[in-house]
């Protein structure tokens, strides 16, 4: 499959009460985000949600139709309140069974008096799941057609990413470049608007920042054109260069 003529999209839905009862921060969604930007993939849709069956089942359901790709994180580990598997199997009409190979990996990672029911929870996938392997504690994530299962923990979702390159048939490069200006967003808002209506095809954000004690703001051209972007970038620094307004390296 190649989709370097297209736009290919993926929507993040990340499951967990404990990410929406303010106890845990996600940081997740940035690292899949820019890793799936550097193989062609926009995420265009963001959704955090209970650890409710019903409400996963609906998301994935909504989600797995609009986007080429949809992952998921949270939910599959071995306690009670992890009921992502078992939610997905639903949501494909699929059964929950347990999966050999990740049975298997599982028995093996574990010592024999280790190897509880809880562990062995984590073999359990929806039927006709393909294995997402884990390189740093052992337990699969699992794939169901265009939805990807990840763990929550961010040193083992981000370890098991690398595998998946091969399972993503992307769109272009994403490429973009970040033009950081002395001055405030009300001092360019107008100029920027004009510059944006003429180049429609380009993605530009207005970002403020303060940092090392410097106000300012970054200016990001996103395309998968990178004449445009340079094109684009030349018409901002000439209004930046009238209005006698720094750069910031």
């Amino acid at each position: 499959m190649n989709n370097k003529s297209n736009k290919v999209n993926a929507a993040i839905t990340i499951i967990g009460n404990e990410i929406l009862s303010g106890r845990t921060q996600d940081t997740n969604l940035t690292y899949i985000s820019k890793w799936l930007n550097t193989l062609g993939v926009r995420v265009e849709e963001v959704r955090v949600i209970p650890d409710d069956e019903k409400i996963i089942i609906r998301n994935v359901n909504e989600l797995r139709k609009k986007f080429n790709y949809v992952f998921t994180t949270g939910g599959i580990g071995p306690t009670h309140d992890d009921i992502t598997t078992e939610s997905v199997a639903k949501a494909f009409n699929l059964k929950y069974v347990y999966h050999k190979e990740a049975y298997s990996l599982l028995e093996k990672y574990y010592s024999p008096e280790k190897f509880n029911e809880g562990r062995k929870k984590m073999a359990k996938l929806p039927s006709k799941s393909k294995l997402i392997y884990n390189p740093s504690s052992g337990a699969p994530g699992f794939i169901v057609e265009n939805v990807f299962c990840l763990p929550g923990v961010p040193s083992i979702l981000r370890s098991m990413l690398g595998g998946l390159k091969n399972e993503i048939a992307g769109g272009k490069t994403i490429l973009s470049k970040t033009v950081n200006l002395k001055t405030v967003e009300s001092e360019i808002a107008k100029s920027l608007t004009e510059v944006q209506k003429k180049n429609k095809d380009i993605e530009i954000g207005s970002y403020p920042f303060f940092r090392s004690g410097k106000i300012g703001v970054s200016i990001v051209l996103r395309s998968e054109n990178q004449k445009k972007i340079d094109k684009c970038t030349l018409e901002i620094l000439r209004f930046v260069s009238k209005k006698n307004i720094s750069l910031i390296d």
